[in-house]
């Protein structure tokens, strides 16, 4: 039984997105029990974002995420991933409305494609966090999180809004093979 311990300390993007389905891919391949992923993220694109958890959801080994300091924006997607949720003591979580960059001009047509996608996005994000947090003590609220009110949660606010199952300051087994995804 061997852990691989993949440490995602970036920025969510096509880059780090590549690096990181190449890293796990490895791990399967050399036969992985388990696969723990620890997050250090401000977040990122929402396209790789949701490429990221749906490619660990498909994986044929248990997934663990452990927050090692800050799992923001989309980095709270990729976190749901895990079966087994777990964060340091001195983390935080954090939901703030979606924001994107335009560059030159737009006409109408593009700048309602973009509101679509920016609007599908939210829907995405909002049934992801309502799937994995089920039945949680205090719920949160994603559509205002995204929309309206940006949020800070520390570990036990994790706990009750279903976010993380403990706090555990997750050493890696001695005998864990490690991997790290950093821009």
């Amino acid at each position: 039984m061997t852990t691989h311990v993949i440490h995602f300390t970036a920025p969510i993007n096509s880059h780090t997105c590549g690096q990181f389905i190449d890293k796990c891919s490895q791990a399967v391949q050399q036969n992985a029990s388990c696969l723990l992923v620890k997050l250090a993220t401000m977040g990122g694109e929402c396209s790789y974002g949701f490429s990221m958890y749906n490619f660990l959801m498909s994986l044929p080994i248990p997934v663990h995420t452990h927050n090692l300091g800050t799992v923001e924006s989309m980095g709270n997607i990729i976190f749901l991933a895990g079966a087994q949720r777990t964060a340091c003591q001195h983390s935080k979580f954090l939901f703030h409305p979606f924001h994107w960059s335009l560059h030159g001009s737009v006409d109408h047509a593009r700048m309602s494609e973009y509101a679509m996608s920016l609007d599908y996005d939210l829907y995405l994000y909002a049934r992801i966090v309502d799937e994995r947090t089920g039945g949680a003590a205090q719920p949160l609220d994603i559509p205002t999180l995204l929309t309206a009110s940006p949020r800070i949660l520390n570990p036990e606010e994790a706990i009750a809004a279903g976010l993380i199952h403990s706090l555990d300051e997750k050493p890696a087994p001695a005998s864990a093979v490690n991997w790290v995804v950093h821009s």
